[in-house]
């Protein structure tokens, strides 16, 4: 019953945002880098603000300090997706909001250059997690593959967390992919929720890891992980600002340049993932083992599609690259210059001959 009532609550929650953002003019209008052509409702991720937040008013304010920290995240992408938002100030909130997540850990006991190296590194997989937000689907339903093995380890390998804030998440999820999980999306998550989502899911991740010191659980995010981390390197090599916005994942050239249906990309990253994770599952004994295994064989993947299939970007930036000079050149042309019509060309000419028959 409680969780038909939280599905529930969170669907009137996502209808009555639509209406909000709609009235406000909350949207994504596509450009050059965008991977879909239609003005589309934007920040519909929020329920997964949403879901995290009935639960924390469920549960006897469980977890306040990583609740706490969730809510600056939600709060400043929120406002990122309504108005731009600098780097350094979303930077700052968000390095506030991990080291809140790791008080809630008990990682304060640590080092302070192993908090610097915890800082960063779990900053960058919020950031990568947000960066594969780029087609319908692929958010909503990867966090479902996640989500869904963490509720299984916590149910029958390691309990680390109380059951309901995954089950009320993966609702969230659900609810969201109602509306995103189709060939013309409703809404899209927004930064609100890509990194609310990204910061829910590396804190239970976190959790897990903590508790059972097993670092090998980051086979849970193997599939982003190496799009994203290849996808920076490569950027890098081509001498790319790697913080603009871009369209180089490799599921953004399956979607955009090979014209595969986003909906199937989204499902095709949900399947690999799922995979890996079932794989993983019945392979605890060598988790360490199976997780480089998984990303030596993804990376290969990477690179072998890269270049087979790469050049075909390359072309879509050179014809976006002549589209823009040649908006340029037309706007160079002076403005001045008259188109005359028909009937003023034969007056013009008609006078013309007249001037010459009184000269001769």
């Amino acid at each position: 019953m409680y969780y038909l009532l939280v599905a529930l609550l969170l669907l009137v929650a996502e209808v009555a945002y639509f209406w909000i953002a709609d009235r406000y003019n909350i949207i994504d209008k596509p450009n050059e880098r965008s991977s879909h052509s239609r003005v589309t409702l934007r920040g519909g991720g929020i329920i997964f603000y949403v879901g995290m937040l009935v639960y924390f008013l469920t549960s006897g304010f469980a977890c306040p300090w990583f609740m706490l920290g969730l809510t600056g995240i939600a709060a400043v992408s929120f406002v990122d997706d309504v108005r731009m938002v600098s780097q350094k100030t979303r930077l700052v909130v968000q390095f506030a909001a991990m080291l809140l997540m790791f008080y809630e850990w008990g990682m304060t006991g640590l080092p302070l250059w192993w908090m610097v190296v915890a800082l960063v590194f779990c900053t960058g997989i919020i950031n990568a997690y947000n960066f594969m937000d780029g087609i319908n689907g692929i958010t909503g339903g990867y966090s479902v593959v996640v989500l869904g093995g963490l509720a299984y380890v916590n149910a029958f390998v390691h309990p680390f967390v109380d059951g309901r804030l995954i089950w009320v998440m993966l609702i969230a999820a659900g609810v969201f992919c109602l509306f995103n999980f189709r060939a013309k999306a409703r809404c899209f998550a927004g930064d609100v929720g890509s990194m609310s989502m990204a910061f829910v899911v590396l804190f239970l991740l976190g959790r897990l890891i903590i508790e059972t010191q097993d670092l090998s659980y980051l086979t849970f995010l193997a599939v982003y992980g190496v799009d994203s981390v290849l996808t920076i390197a490569h950027r890098l090599m081509l001498h790319e600002n790697i913080g603009e916005p871009h369209r180089k994942h490799l599921y953004q050239i399956m979607a955009n340049e090979l014209r595969v249906p986003h909906v199937a990309v989204s499902g095709l990253y949900m399947a690999v993932q799922a995979l890996i994770i079932v794989g993983y599952l019945n392979c605890l004994e060598f988790g360490f083992w199976y997780m480089l295994g998984c990303l030596a064989v993804l990376s290969v993947v990477y690179v072998v599609f890269m270049e087979k299939y790469f050049y075909l970007h390359r072309e879509h930036d050179a014809c976006a690259k002549h589209a823009s000079v040649m908006e340029v050149v037309e706007g160079l042309k002076p403005s001045s210059v008259k188109v005359l019509s028909a009937n003023e060309t034969r007056g013009r000419f008609r006078y013309f001959l007249s001037r010459i028959r009184m000269l001769l």
